[in-house]
């Protein structure tokens, strides 16, 4: 049997990196190697910026993409060194790219994610399969979230009602019950209004083991004003960004007299009432949680409190390490389009029928 061997590289709305992982799908989901490539500063800076609306973006996007595409290679590379694998043995590279915009609602919708994935192939050696939004968007989806079908290849259990939630920058849900159904999409902010917080007030490009956030005290009158968004009161399908929950639509929640930590502490309720609001769902057995937010001891807590009797867990319970699943799902994409397999979930992104998701770039 001919192995197939996939890199899945994510770098999502946190910007805390970029994941890279080699998947092995001959048979099930394995993963064979995994490393984070920190942004260079400067980048970090530009995709942070090039996220809201702002001066001279176009001028500003091609730069960006080419370094996002050295940063990629220069991954891969590391990763094959790391696990003794030759490019030629390789078959795909499903990336993601990193997202400055995502406007699913407008009259003309659209998502952009940025990489030069032409130059990513032209640097590795190794096809590239990429742009996988576009297509369900294409036919009326909302593009996102993407990784409920792979949630469902590795989680769902066929009598089980079971939930699986990535806590990135933005949190998304899966909801994969009993019958073999499946639903999901963004829940709103994960870790992006933390991060961008604590590193206002502390410097710190997380709120490391949630230390902020155990300092503060509740700020309840907050917290519902946040709750009180219109994306809340949504139905699904939804998504969104960073582009729309950022610093800027904090403050105008803020008095300016709030004591830093307790804002921290009550994002942190915030992120997890937004997710616990979408599952309170009968027979909820299992809620695995993935991402960066699996992290936060406080976030968890929360999460558990909201969500009793269902039993909260990191994702490494079943096998799947969290801090690799997003990666891992876009080497599964990877792989699915090769195998001309659907990509999307119609009830999951509204689109009208499922699509063979991506765009193929041969080095």
């Amino acid at each position: 049997m001919v192995p197939q061997l996939y890199i899945g590289i994510m770098s999502g709305t946190s910007l805390d990196g970029i994941d890279l992982v080699l998947t092995d799908f001959t048979t099930k989901p394995s993963l064979l190697g995994s490393c984070l490539i920190p942004f260079p500063a400067s980048l970090q800076r530009e995709l942070r910026s090039l996220a809201e609306p702002g001066n001279n973006e176009v001028e500003r996007i091609g730069p960006a993409e080419h370094q996002l595409a050295e940063c990629y290679a220069a991954g891969v590379k590391q990763l094959l060194k790391q696990v003794n694998y030759l490019p030629e043995q390789i078959s795909a590279i499903g990336c993601h790219g990193q997202t400055i915009r995502h406007r699913p609602n407008q009259l003309q919708p659209f998502t952009m994610q940025l990489g030069n994935m032409h130059l990513l192939a032209a640097l590795t050696g190794i096809r590239v399969i990429a742009d996988f939004r576009r297509k369900d968007m294409a036919y009326g989806g909302q593009g996102a979230p993407l990784v409920p079908a792979f949630h469902q290849a590795v989680f769902a259990k066929a009598g089980k009602n079971r939930a699986v939630v990535n806590i990135g920058g933005i949190a998304n849900i899966s909801l994969l019950q009993a019958d073999g159904t499946i639903t999901g999409y963004d829940t709103g902010p994960g870790n992006c209004l933390m991060d961008d917080w604590v590193s206002l007030h502390r410097q710190l490009p997380y709120d490391k083991d949630g230390a902020f956030s155990a300092e503060g005290e509740l700020l309840p009158e907050l917290l519902q004003q946040l709750l009180a968004d219109d994306y809340f009161q949504l139905s699904a399908p939804k998504s969104t960004g960073r582009e729309y929950f950022h610093l800027g639509w904090l403050r105008q929640k803020l008095t300016g007299l709030e004591a830093p930590a307790d804002v921290q502490r009550t994002l942190s309720r915030f992120t997890a009432l937004s997710i616990a609001n979408e599952l309170q769902l009968p027979n909820l057995s299992e809620v695995f949680i993935c991402g960066g937010g699996v992290h936060h001891p406080v976030l968890m807590a929360d999460l558990q409190q909201l969500l009793t009797p269902a039993k909260v867990q990191s994702s490494s319970s079943a096998g799947v390490d969290p801090d690799w699943v997003e990666a891992m799902a876009f080497a599964w994409l990877a792989q699915a389009f090769d195998k001309q397999l659907p990509g999307n979930v119609p009830a999951v992104t509204g689109a009208r029928k499922a699509c063979v998701l991506g765009v193929s770039y041969s080095p």
